[in-house]
């Protein structure tokens, strides 16, 4: 992985780098541009060279943070036709990436309000889109008679609240590694669906 704040990393890079560490400890609002310049070891005139404002760059973090999961959704939907295998890779892929990155899940999960209405309206499009991945898996289990689902919109929403919880209580120093919480989680979302845990693909992220 690339050092971010290395001083020869792109700019924007370090800029955007920075700008994750200082509104995880900060918030968007609390945390200024002067802020984010020190961070990345830069003038603060630098940020509006390369980014058009502090919000912007909240934005460029919040949908690269939602584009990535819904590639990921996508991709364990793609990898079998097995609803409860679906479910659990998903559920695994989302709350594992939560954790890992839990500075970032945070801002993407929790600073969304901050955003200008049609940076926040495209957002919370990809966010459907998650959701509608989710229904739909819920949807094809319970016709299977992989699930037992009941209110399939209400139960997605419950499921992916999951991962994003992750990221609020998750501490690098806590008792539970990444790999295990996901893993237990993909199990707690069989459960909800009323699938057997039995049912779901190995992650070998133990």
């Amino acid at each position: 992985m690339t050092d971010t704040t290395h001083p020869a990393a792109n700019p924007k890079t370090r800029l955007l780098a920075s700008a994750i560490e200082a509104f995880g400890i900060k918030g968007f609002h609390g945390t200024t541009t002067r802020d984010i310049a020190a961070g990345a070891g830069m003038s603060p005139a630098a940020v509006y060279v390369h980014h058009k404002s502090k919000e912007d760059l909240l934005y460029l973090i919040a949908l690269d943070g939602h584009q990535r999961m819904a590639r990921a959704f996508a991709e364990q939907i793609a990898a079998t036709d097995d609803p409860a295998q679906q479910l659990a890779g998903l559920i695994h892929a989302f709350v594992l990436e939560y954790a890992v990155n839990h500075t970032l899940a945070r801002i993407v999960s929790y600073e969304l309000r901050s955003l200008r209405q049609d940076h926040r309206t495209e957002i919370l499009a990809i966010r459907r889109e998650a959701l509608t991945m989710v229904r739909e898996i819920l949807h094809a289990g319970n016709a299977s008679g992989a699930f037992d689902a009941d209110n399939v919109d209400m139960t997605s929403i419950a499921v992916l609240s999951l991962g994003i919880d992750v990221a609020r209580w998750f501490r690098d120093q806590g008792r539970f590694t990444p790999a295990a919480i996901a893993d237990h989680y993909a199990g707690l979302a069989l459960r909800m669906v009323g699938a057997s845990v039995a049912e779901r693909a190995p992650t070998g992220g133990r």
